[in-house]
């Protein structure tokens, strides 16, 4: 429906330059368009390059080690299923990792290894998630972020006069969100799970 939407305003926008006289506005928007969204490309990937380095040293470090180790008793309180040192609970702290730094390129590879995972734990079953991966999928949509990366550095290439101040508002709504994410999961599984 999206590319629909978006199929229409492209049509509609150059009827309306051609009607007026004015198409060569349009190929010129295009044109500074692709530029910019070139420029923001290359100057966010020294962003999450570094970000996905300083992960990689963590890892190495045994830093997601001490982290699931850390948060052990909120794992097993989300994931009861899951058996304690599975590879799944790793990869799910790297992908929550890299969600609350804002990192959402990072998570997704994460993601996918998680639930790759909790797949194995679904014994062949392709057709029905596990509780286990609707619980991830929630915390994935929803998690807190600390460190809203990506968007500061899209303010900082636009010059924002202060790039830091969605630190704030960010950590608010994606707390929120994720709040409302568990409550919600944690009483669709016991409703599910008492039924």
């Amino acid at each position: 429906m999206v590319n629909f939407i978006w199929l229409a305003l492209i049509v509609l926008g150059v009827i309306v330059a051609a009607t007026s006289g004015k198409i060569e506005i349009v190929t010129l928007a295009a044109l500074e368009g692709a530029n910019d969204a070139v420029k923001t490309s290359l100057n966010l990937i020294a962003v999450i390059t570094f970000w996905l380095g300083i992960m990689k040293l963590a890892e190495a470090a045994g830093l997601v080690q001490c982290l699931a180790r850390l948060t052990r008793p909120l794992l097993r309180f989300l994931f009861p299923e899951i058996p304690q040192n599975h590879p799944a609970l790793g990869a799910i702290v790297m992908n929550l990792c890299a969600n609350i730094l804002g990192l959402g390129n990072a998570a997704t590879p994460m993601g996918l290894i998680a639930m790759q995972e909790m797949q194995k734990l679904n014994r062949g079953n392709l057709k029905t998630a596990t509780s286990a991966m609707c619980t991830f999928l929630a915390l994935n949509t929803s998690c807190i972020t600390l460190i809203p990366t990506i968007i500061i550095g899209i303010r900082l290439m636009h010059n924002s006069a202060d790039p830091t101040a969605i630190v704030g508002p960010t950590i608010f709504a994606t707390a929120c969100g994720m709040i409302v994410a568990i409550i919600v999961d944690r009483f669709l599984y016991f409703f599910h799970r008492n039924r």
